[in-house]
């Protein structure tokens, strides 16, 4: 796959990482900085044979197969508009806007453009949570009754996420996007919430957002879906999970105090650990970051699904090129029917919001939601399913509501 990577910062720098090191035959062969100087650094890091300033001759290019997006949230936008011009497949880190209405219009140029289109949550990838999540499946905790996500920080690592008009927000747009989903995850999708009750304050740093803040969802089944977020924790980056439920119980620390304490009273240089803050005294490294965070199994999921996509948009056309036969035409009768899908705006702009280890996958061409309306992919919607391991696995509308979501855990185990 030939990735065109927006943005040359910390993030995007964590994304090449992952890009590189994933599979033998994926490649960064653009990346776009909104300063020409950060390009070039990216460029000769990771052997990126262009580099430039305008984002559009970074997109467009003949030998550019799917964009990824790391750039700041007021630029989401606009980015995800330009994939949509040039028809690229395209990813975008979390958040995916400054508020609901980007959010749509991103849906919308998508579904427009019929291209791939998938969301950052690499949280929603972490070796434990994937394990996890599958015990809940399994039933292993019965029915889940409280869920409770916290990520909390010194803050962020970029002076943007200050600026109000560039983040869109505080500490829960920038952290609660994780912890509402992974919550999301845990009580089940399809169950709709139905009462929020939250908290925020300004605590410590000038700024106009909420820099910490506590949340209560509840939902229609009665779970109760817990986030704490703050951007004034000390200390490194303290990211927990805990579930409870009928049966059973998990607890879980991704980050901090995972086995791996080193004091040191001189230091060895260099970087230690996200959100670390300082390199002498007792510390607690990270043997892989990349996948501790998530962003391994996340971004094979997404090059995988675009692979996929590719394939079997070449079979179609294989297929018309040979003429209007059995195939052809009821390619165009189901694409037909999909154009005419009043719901349809919601279904183009995936999150793909978990997978098991196993890579193999089948189609689904007949999947109602639990409205019961079909949503049914296309060359622009793939959704799909784990094959022979029975690990359900969806790409998963990012839109407004939860209801067409897949099933809760409890329905899966039970299935």
């Amino acid at each position: 796959m030939r990735i065109a990577m927006l943005g040359a910062g910390f993030i995007g720098r964590f994304y090449a990482d992952s890009i590189v090191g994933l599979r033998s035959r994926d490649t960064i062969t653009s990346v776009y900085s909104r300063t020409e100087a950060s390009a070039r650094k990216f460029a000769e890091d990771y052997d990126v044979p262009f580099y430039t300033t305008d984002m559009e001759a970074a997109i467009k290019r003949k030998d550019v197969d799917m964009v990824c997006i790391s750039l700041p949230n007021n630029l989401h936008l606009p980015a995800v508009l330009a994939c949509a011009k040039y028809k690229k497949a395209v990813i975008c880190t979390k958040p995916l806007g400054r508020n609901a209405k980007e959010g749509l219009q991103m849906l919308k140029a998508a579904e427009k453009a019929k291209i791939f289109a998938g969301y950052l949550e690499d949280l929603c990838y972490t070796p434990k949570f994937i394990k996890s999540l599958q015990s809940i499946r399994d039933g292993a905790l019965g029915n889940v009754m409280w869920a409770r996500s916290r990520e909390a920080h010194p803050g962020p690592h970029s002076d943007w996420f200050w600026d109000r008009n560039q983040s869109g927000g505080g500490a829960i747009l920038d952290l609660a996007c994780h912890c509402v989903e992974i919550s999301r995850n845990y009580i089940g999708k399809n169950v709709r919430p139905v009462e929020v009750m939250c908290w925020a304050a300004t605590q410590v740093h000038p700024i106009e957002a909420e820099d910490s803040a506590v949340g209560l969802v509840k939902y229609a089944n009665g779970a109760i879906g817990q986030f704490e977020v703050s951007w004034t924790f000390r200390g490194g980056m303290d990211l927990r999970d805990e579930v409870s439920g009928t049966e059973g119980t998990i607890w879980l620390n991704h980050w901090l105090r995972t086995g791996f304490d080193m004091f040191t009273s001189v230091g060895e240089g260099g970087y230690v650990a996200e959100k670390a803050e300082g390199s002498t005294g007792w510390m607690f490294p990270v043997g892989d970051e990349q996948g501790a965070l998530g962003y391994v199994e996340m971004f094979a999921d997404m090059v995988h699904e675009v692979a996929h996509l590719r394939r079997r948009q070449a079979r179609r056309a294989a297929r018309r090129q040979r003429g209007p036969g059995p195939a052809a035409l009821a390619d165009d009768a189901a694409d037909a029917r999909l154009a005419d899908h009043p719901g349809r705006h919601l279904g183009l702009l995936w999150r793909l919001d978990r997978r098991s280890v196993a890579r193999h996958c089948r189609c689904r061409a007949d999947d109602p939601g639990a409205d019961g309306a079909d949503h049914r992919g296309d060359d622009g919607a793939l959704r799909a399913e784990r094959g022979a391991d029975g690990v359900g696995r969806r790409l998963t509308r990012l839109a407004l509501s939860s209801a067409h979501d897949s099933r809760s855990g409890a329905d899966l185990a039970r299935a």
